[in-house]
Formats: C-alpha cells, structure tokens, sequence
C-alpha cells in the first residue's frame, strides 16, 4: 500500500536535488503520514492520515473504550 493520504490523497512527490554546481540528481519527498485509528463511514478503521489533515481536524479519531 503506497503512502498517500487517505484524505487529501497527498503523495510522494519526485524533482531534483540540485548542488552548488548545478548538477541535478534525481530524489523524492514524502508526505508526513501516520497511521490512525479514525471514525469513517460511522465504523472505526484503521488509516493513513497525512499530519496536516490531523492538525486541521479533517480526521475523527476513534477512542478505546
């Protein structure tokens, strides 16, 4: 399963990496992703959330009872 948000669907994203020289080698960024327990659909799952979809209350999380 790939590292995408669950919510806003963000992903790895891919450019250079680009020296003092100005040679470009290819690299990646990765979003912040974290595995959850979130209320979807009224059912606890377990999910993929990026950070800011957490911080900005997008995701209900689901409590142990």
């Amino acid at each position: 399963m790939a590292s995408r948000c669950f919510f806003c669907g963000k992903e790895k994203r891919s450019g250079f990496q680009i020296s003092h020289s100005h040679i470009k080698s290819k690299r990646t960024w990765k979003p912040n992703i974290q595995k959850v327990r979130a209320i979807v659909d009224g059912v606890p799952r377990r999910i993929k959330v990026c950070t800011r979809c957490l911080k900005s209350g997008k995701v209900k999380r689901a409590i142990n009872a």
